[in-house]
């Protein structure tokens, strides 16, 4: 309504649907339509979403300055250097697996109560220390800039449109290399232990804006370390048991990655058609032939496949399948040191078996 009011547009306005939506653009196809965004609508904006659904020709952008260029010159901070998020539409859980101590971030939030809220997220995160500037209205008559900490800024509200600065300072963060700690997932037990997890992902290797497929996904653990290693990432995570579809949700949301893990309730091959053609497909135990033939029907020339085995019986089946397509078989034998009387002593974990194979 903001953009509306300042163009006067009067009965031929009609204000963004909440949730968004482009249909009642889309529903004037052929008309002279003006839509009204904030900034440059191709940074968080709506001008992909325009773009994709419209034909060359069928419109025509006029940017003006982003709300990220203009906090960026009013911080002096480099935006080379500075992550640039839109937490307006999406929970601040996104900002977890960036946040690390020097990190810079401005981000458009939805409106002027959001900065208080994200202020108690960054303290319950354990960044309460941060240096936050709020910005209110940039470029505009009711501009200000409020600088503070995450824990001083308080109950105190804003008008839109707003944006937050924050200059992380805390909490380590999460580490970057894969084999997180198994405290911090949701979980029942049933979850692939770090080295074994860490192990999988390099077998796995993800890359920017690949697709997993993750077969008895228990918690969850694999596909929330495939989505945070390589950008725009996704998973499919595949689970038998209610319960546990729970974890999984839990565990995307906590890691700020829901927008880039579903969790099916469905098992496996009967659940496979509706997805998308992976790039990697594991599976973390349950195997047998008729799982590993529709797979492997089902993977793309160089795609990769992974499974782990600790019974057997599915060591024997991975062992022949090894025989027949190749790929590495490594067997892995771990053990942990815990108390053994007054002194300490191993105590090993189940041997594990893994092949990995590409199509």
């Amino acid at each position: 309504m903001r953009h509306l009011n300042l163009a006067r547009a009067g009965d031929r306005g009609h204000p963004w649907p909440i949730p968004f939506s482009i249909e009642p653009v889309l529903a004037l196809r052929g008309q002279r339509v003006v839509v009204l965004v904030s900034g440059d609508p191709f940074w968080f904006g709506a001008g992909s979403t325009l773009a994709d659904a419209l034909a060359p020709g069928e419109w025509r952008a006029l940017p003006a300055p982003s709300t990220f260029a203009l906090a960026a010159a009013r911080m002096g901070w480099r935006l080379e250097d500075t992550l640039c998020l839109g937490l307006h539409a999406a929970p601040f859980d996104r900002l977890r697996p960036v946040l690390t101590p020097g990190q810079q971030i401005i981000a458009t939030l939805r409106d002027g109560a959001a900065p208080a809220a994200l202020a108690d997220w960054l303290v319950a995160q354990g960044f309460g220390n941060s240096a936050v500037a709020v910005l209110q209205a940039l470029g505009g008559p009711r501009e200000a800039v409020v600088t503070t900490t995450a824990a001083d800024l308080g109950a105190r509200s804003f008008e839109a449109p707003v944006a937050i600065a924050i200059a992380a300072s805390g909490a380590p963060g999460l580490p970057a290399t894969p084999g997180l700690p198994s405290d911090l997932f949701a979980s029942d037990g049933q979850i692939t232990k770090p080295a074994m997890r860490a192990l999988t992902l390099a077998a796995l290797a993800p890359r920017a804006g690949q697709c997993l497929w993750d077969i008895g996904a228990g918690s969850g653990s694999v596909s929330v370390e495939w989505a945070l290693a390589a950008p725009r990432a996704t998973a499919h995570a595949l689970e038998t048991r209610a319960d546990r579809l729970e974890n999984i949700r839990e565990n995307a949301a906590r890691f700020g990655l829901d927008h880039r893990i579903t969790a099916h309730h469905a098992t496996a091959p009967g659940g496979l058609d509706a997805l998308p053609t992976p790039d990697a497909i594991f599976v973390g135990g349950g195997a047998n032939d008729d799982l590993l033939t529709a797979l492997w029907d089902r993977l793309p020339t160089g795609a990769r496949l992974v499974a782990n085995a600790v019974t057997l019986e599915t060591e024997a089946l991975l062992m022949r399948w090894h025989q027949a397509k190749r790929g590495q078989l490594l067997r892995m034998d771990m053990a942990e040191a815990a108390p053994l009387g007054r002194m300490q002593g191993w105590t090993p974990a189940r041997p594990q078996l893994q092949w990995a194979v590409t199509r």
